[in-house]
């Protein structure tokens, strides 16, 4: 029970801690909220790993960039335990990390699910916003690139898929901003 009230107690002085400010070219934009929230996902971690459930949050926010251009910031984490116990973290959105500080930026990264089966790799993008003439999915060796432009969002990702796979087995579904492919392994 001590643990419990330590955590707690050190949730309580994060939500009091003043907010991280960045400036990304004419206004300042308060990041503390972001890494407060991130504070408490780590606390339902273990909640994730008693239940095998996802855990996903995601905060948006509205910032101007260099030459005054309004950006909407999205940052988000998706966690999720594996069966066998093994927990994935991924975090997604359009706030990277620079070593100037964060940046926002106008291409988001889409939350992708890999899976490594029996004789087949399967990839499952959410991409909401987008339509199917705005896909475009390139696969060079073992690296697939995904891009997909909507009227008001465009994502991309670079994956890097576990095995080797076969180019002309590419299949491919996309219904609901969901995007299924599947690839025959070599």
């Amino acid at each position: 029970m001590a643990t419990q009230e330590k955590k707690e107690k050190e949730s309580e002085k994060m939500r009091k801690e003043e907010p991280i400010e960045t400036d990304l070219g004419l206004d300042k934009l308060s990041l503390g909220g972001i890494f407060r929230g991130l504070g408490n996902l780590i606390e339902l971690a273990g909640k994730l790993a008693e239940d095998g459930e996802e855990i996903r949050k995601e905060r948006v926010f509205t910032a101007r960039g260099p030459g005054g251009k309004e950006l909407q910031g999205i940052f988000g984490v998706s966690v999720r335990t594996l069966e066998g116990g093994k927990s994935v973290f991924e975090t997604f959105g359009n706030l990277k990390k620079t070593p100037e500080g964060p940046v926002v930026e106008e291409v988001r990264e889409p939350i992708v699910d890999l899976f490594d089966e029996k004789s087949h790799v399967r990839l499952i993008a959410e991409l909401p916003g987008v339509s199917d003439e705005g896909l475009s999915i390139e696969l060079k060796g073992d690296i697939l690139n995904l891009n997909a432009v909507g009227k008001e969002r465009h994502y991309a990702k670079e994956i890097l898929l576990p095995c080797p796979v076969k180019q002309e087995s590419l299949q491919k579904s996309f219904h609901n901003g969901i995007l299924e492919i599947t690839l025959e392994k070599a």
